[in-house]
């Protein structure tokens, strides 16, 4: 059974956006993550410390926002990130 995507928006303390993402990314909800990066202008961290699961969908949106996200991970996602490429075009914590 997958686990849900949560999205949950906010600001850092410096004022940049933030979202926080829970649960598994999938081919079946990556409209909702696609939509959540497309309306947040600027600069935004991408916390994925509670994703269980991310596929090469999921991997296709973050590649589109590349250029304007910082990432927080677990080491469970530093293979992935690593091995797509994406941990080279934009900075990731929490993987070394």
């Amino acid at each position: 059974m997958t686990t849900p995507l949560t999205l949950v928006p906010g600001r850092r303390p410096d004022g940049t956006h933030h979202l926080a993402v829970s649960g598994e990314i999938d081919m079946s909800n990556i409209d909702a993550l696609a939509d959540a990066l497309s309306t947040t202008a600027g600069p935004l961290v991408l916390d994925l410390t509670d994703v269980e699961y991310l596929d090469s969908a999921g991997l296709s949106v973050l590649f589109a926002h590349a250029d304007r996200l910082e990432l927080i991970a677990t080491p469970l996602l530093a293979p992935v990130l690593r091995v797509s490429g994406l941990s080279d075009l934009t900075t990731v914590h929490g993987i070394d």
